[in-house]
Order: structure tokens, then C-alpha cells, then sequence
């Protein structure tokens, strides 16, 4: 459950560092009380709004069943690949300009109402990308253990805060740059693996042809069914015997990443 532990972690210190920019902001305005809680007030809103996402998820994987929920789920899975590329993406073309950005969307606001709405898109924007994650990772996991998964995520939230904390307190020895920039390469990672998974499940359903399988087989060195390959093929998407579909999906999905922040990489400067 490492792979829930990391994201957890990354969407809630983001969602924690939008607040703390917003309450800083507040902290200069006049009536700083009365904008204070349209902020905690947008913040409860925008964590409803996920949970209604969560529960509308599994409302409808409820009312399907057979080939339909197949492809409902195998299309989560390759959703949240997909928007955990595209979340990485965007942090590394404007994560050095959110702050600015935060505060100039504050200042439009009107009153307390106006920062509670921004307060709250953003926070339910981290909270539906996070119902989205864990939900595809549960899926790449065949299901597995529902506390194992709670207790990672438990876990993922409550480091975010102690970063928070240490931010807040201006602790020279973190850098945020640095934990962003680790952070994306896990994240990306983790991104490769959901879309392993998916692929591995259209070829189990003969939704899509494996070509060559298997291309090779590292089983001698690493078998993925044993204690050791088991973690990395659920965090990685290791396969001891990968077919040639898998490959060319794999080496598809680093060609476009590395090409993206290559392009967004030459914006920034």
C-alpha cells in the first residue's frame, strides 16, 4: 500500500499549502475573522464534495456487472494513470507560480462567501483526484485489504501535516522543491504501474492481443510472485514475464512523459 501512502501524502500536502497560502493571505486583509471562516467553511464544502465523488464512484460500480463493469473499471484504472500524469504535468509548468496565482484569484474573491468558493474548488479538486487514485490503485491491487488501504492512507495525510507543520515553522533542512520534485518521480512511477495493470487486464479479457508473450522471462532473478517482486510489481508494474503489448504500452507512456516535461521543462524558462 505504499502506492496509496504516496499519493495520499502529495494531494494532501498540496491541498494543505493552498490553505496555508489563502490563510496567510487572509491574515493582511481587514476583517481577517469573517474571511477566516468562508475559508473552513469552503474547505468542509470542497472535502464534501469529494466524498460525494467517492460515493457516486462505487454507487455505480454497484449498478454494473459483468463485461460492463469490466470496462468500467479497467477504464478508472487507466483514467487515474491519466490524470496522474496530467497533475504532475501541471504542477511542473505552474507549481512555482501558485502562490501568485492563489492570492490573485483571493483578491478577485468577494468576501468571505468568494474565498470559501476558491477555498473550495481547490481542495475538492485535490480531494476528486485523490478519490480517483485510490480507487484505481484498489482496483491494480485486485481489491486487497480495505484497512491496509485506510491505514496507508491514514498514514500518506498525517505525514502531509507533519510536512505542513514543518513548512509552517520554516524548517531550513525541508525543501519543498526538492520533496515536489522526488515526489513527481514516484508519482509518475505509480502512474506507469495503474497503466500495466490496465493493460494487463485488456489482455486477460482479450480486449486487446499481447503479441509476443512472453518476451522474456526474469523469473530466475525476480519472480513477480514472490515477497520481494510482488512489492515492486504493484509499485513499478514489474512483470518476470512481459508480454510484447505491455512493453510497447510501457515504453509509449516514458516517451510522452519525457517528451511533456522536456516541452514544459523549455515554457518554464
Amino acid at each position: 500500500m505504499l502506492n496509496a501512502l504516496i499519493v495520499i501524502f502529495r494531494e494532501s500536502l498540496e491541498a494543505m499549502l493552498v490553505i496555508g497560502v489563502l490563510l496567510a493571505w487572509i491574515a493582511r486583509q481587514p476583517e481577517p475573522a469573517t474571511l477566516k471562516r468562508g475559508l473552513w467553511l469552503g474547505v468542509a464544502a470542497g472535502i464534501a464534495l469529494a466524498l460525494a465523488l467517492g460515493f457516486a464512484t462505487f454507487a455505480a460500480q454497484s449498478q454494473l456487472a459483468g463485461e460492463a463493469l469490466e470496462k468500467f473499471q479497467v477504464g478508472m484504472v487507466l483514467f487515474a494513470a491519466a490524470l496522474i500524469v496530467q497533475m504532475v504535468l501541471w504542477m511542473h509548468r505552474h507549481g512555482r507560480h501558485m502562490k501568485r496565482e492563489l492570492e490573485a484569484q483571493a483578491g478577485r474573491a468577494v468576501g468571505a462567501l468568494g474565498i470559501g468558493a476558491v477555498a473550495a474548488l481547490a481542495v475538492a479538486r485535490e480531494g476528486a483526484e485523490t478519490v480517483i487514485f485510490v480507487y484505481g490503485l484498489g482496483l491494480e491491487s485486485g481489491g486487497g485489504d480495505r484497512v491496509a488501504l485506510l491505514a496507508a492512507g491514514l498514514a500518506g495525510f498525517a505525514l502531509a501535516a507533519a510536512t505542513g507543520w514543518l513548512v509552517a515553522r520554516g524548517a531550513r533542512f525541508l525543501s519543498l522543491r526538492t520533496l515536489f520534485a522526488a515526489s513527481e518521480i514516484l508519482l509518475l512511477v505509480i502512474a506507469s504501474s495503474l497503466l500495466t495493470a490496465g493493460v494487463d487486464r485488456m489482455i486477460g479479457l482479450d480486449w486487446l492481443p499481447p503479441l509476443l508473450d512472453p518476451v522474456w522471462d526474469s523469473s530466475a532473478l525476480l519472480d513477480d510472485g514472490s515477497t520481494a517482486g510482488r512489492l515492486l510489481a504493484d509499485f513499478a508494474g514489474y512483470r518476470a514475464r512481459p508480454s510484447a503489448s505491455l512493453l510497447l504500452a510501457a515504453a509509449a507512456f516514458w516517451s510522452f512523459v519525457v517528451w511533456r516535461l522536456g516541452r514544459a521543462a523549455k515554457a518554464a524558462t
